[in-house]
C-alpha cells in the first residue's frame, strides 16, 4: 500500500473514531500532498500527475522539520500549549515515515556512499548527497548529514 493510500485510510479511521487532533494533522498532510500535485500540473507535467512515495516522504520530512522549529520557537516564547500541539503533530507525521537510522547506521551509509561515488574532496559532496537521498529519503536528517560529510571530505 502506497503512502498516499495509508494516509487516506488513517484519515478515514480518525474520522470514525472522532480523533480531532489526529484528523487535523492528517488533513494538513493531505493538503500539502495535493498542493504538490497541483504544482506539478501547473508545470505542464501532465493532467494525471501525482507525487510518488519518494516525494510524499520529502513532504512529510519537511513538515516534521517545520514543526520542530515552531515548537522550539514556542518554547522559547513561553507558549508551551502551542509547543505541545506542534510536538503532537510531529508524532502523527512520523507515523508515516520510515524508521530513522541510528548514528552508526548513518556513518555506515556515509562510508558506503563515499566509496560508491569515489568522493575525495568537498566538490564531490553533491554526488554523495544524491546517492544518500536516493536511498535514504525520510530515514536521516540530511542537514546533519551534510555537516558530517563536510568534515569527512574537507
Amino acid at each position: 500500500m502506497d503512502l498516499r493510500t495509508q494516509i487516506t485510510e488513517a484519515l478515514k479511521s480518525a474520522m470514525k473514531n472522532k480523533e480531532t487532533q489526529r484528523l487535523s494533522t492528517l488533513r494538513l498532510i493531505n493538503a500539502a500532498i495535493k498542493d504538490r500535485d497541483i504544482a506539478l500540473r501547473g508545470m505542464g507535467e501532465g493532467d494525471e500527475t501525482q507525487v510518488g512515495d519518494a516525494e510524499v516522504l520529502q513532504i512529510l520530512g519537511k513538515m516534521v522539520k517545520q514543526r520542530q522549529e515552531s515548537a522550539r520557537a514556542y518554547e522559547e516564547a513561553g507558549r508551551l500549549e502551542l509547543a505541545e500541539q506542534e510536538l503532537s503533530e510531529i508524532v502523527v507525521i512520523q507515523g508515516f515515515l520510515p524508521k530513522q537510522l541510528s548514528d552508526e547506521e548513518v556513518d555506515a551509509a556515509l562510508d558506503a556512499a563515499i566509496a560508491k561515488t569515489e568522493a575525495s574532496s568537498i566538490r564531490d559532496m553533491g554526488k554523495v548527497m544524491g546517492v544518500l537521498k536516493a536511498k535514504y529519503t525520510g530515514q536521516m536528517d540530511f542537514g546533519a548529514v551534510g555537516g558530517k560529510l563536510k568534515a569527512r571530505l574537507g
